[in-house]
């Protein structure tokens, strides 16, 4: 049986070196392909592709652990992780995540580009839940489980390149986020039913209902839209690991200042309702604090060291 061709070996060669996949589409297609000089390909930019998840969940026995360096071994873990999204069928291939590699000019180094669905319909939504504990000064403290229930994103990104300061090492970062929760709760005596937000059976518990948080208009309403916590070209966030002149290391989070005449951009947080359960409060064993909300806010300088122990 003879086997389907390209007519342009060379056109051939140069696609299953950048992506095998196109090969076969060449093959299947070759009247709608012409071959590209080395000039026109030196020229393409904004790579990329575009996935979604179906069906998605993890769980099972993963733990996360934070061990804090020097003598003290302190250790903040995660443990028992459950993970799971559901699915927009009508949006699967039409609003997937996007992974880009996109140019800032300038000289300046291209960036990765990592971008959330639309998420227009608020179908995609994940549920999350795990147990934690802190290990410090010879006392392991079992803390519960931290549920959250229905966290809705909606086209937000995640921005990685090199910083721009010279001499500077680390990890460059852009983030944008909108998103709303509709239950976030700490439960100290375990995780119990993580589909319900106040089932019978829990008799503790710290409730955060309804969390909105997205960028907002200077008079303090949400806009819908993803408030950027950090800009990759104007406002770079910094992740790195740094040693003093003593010799001791930690970990170095920062975000800078922001270059341009505007500001760092706004951005508001709500919070419809926060509550207590716990059966020795009088009352029925419910304290209702209420709603809270912050009109707008704004982070102008951030830098964070996460230091061995004192």
């Amino acid at each position: 049986m003879a086997r389907p061709t390209c007519p342009s070996p060379r056109l051939a060669w140069r696609v299953l070196g950048a992506a095998g996949a196109l090969l076969l589409a060449c093959a299947s297609h070759a009247g709608t392909m012409q071959s590209l000089s080395d000039e026109e390909l030196s020229g393409v930019s904004g790579s990329g592709l575009a996935f979604n998840l179906k069906d998605f969940s993890l769980s099972g026995g993963l733990t996360l652990t934070y061990t804090m360096p020097g003598p003290s071994g302190a250790s903040l873990w995660l443990g028992n992780l459950s993970l799971s999204r559901s699915d927009d069928p009508d949006a699967t291939f039409t609003d997937p995540y996007t992974l880009r590699v996109l140019p800032r000019g300038e000289g300046l180094a291209d960036v990765i580009r990592l971008t959330e669905p639309a998420n227009a319909n608020g179908m995609l939504k994940w549920q999350f839940a795990a147990d934690w504990g802190v290990n410090a000064d010879g006392i392991d403290f079992q803390g519960g489980a931290l549920v959250v229930k229905d966290l809705v994103t909606r086209g937000g990104s995640l921005t990685l390149t090199t910083p721009a300061t010279p001499g500077v090492e680390g990890i460059a970062f852009g983030l944008a986020l909108q998103a709303e929760i509709g239950d976030l709760m700490l439960r100290p005596r375990g995780r119990d039913d993580v589909t319900a937000a106040d089932p019978a059976s829990v008799t503790e518990q710290l409730r955060f209902s309804g969390i909105k948080l997205g960028a907002a208009s200077e008079s303090g309403a949400l806009l819908g839209t993803p408030w950027a916590i950090a800009d990759a070209t104007t406002q770079p966030g910094l992740f790195n690991a740094v040693t003093d002149a003593a010799g001791n290391s930690y970990l170095h989070l920062a975000i800078g200042w922001p270059t341009t005449a505007a500001g760092a951009p706004l951005g508001g947080l709500a919070i419809d309702n926060i509550a207590f359960k716990s059966a020795s409060l009088p009352g029925g064993g419910m304290l209702d604090l209420g709603s809270s909300r912050i009109g707008t806010m704004q982070i102008q300088f951030l830098d964070v060291k996460l230091k061995p122990g004192f």
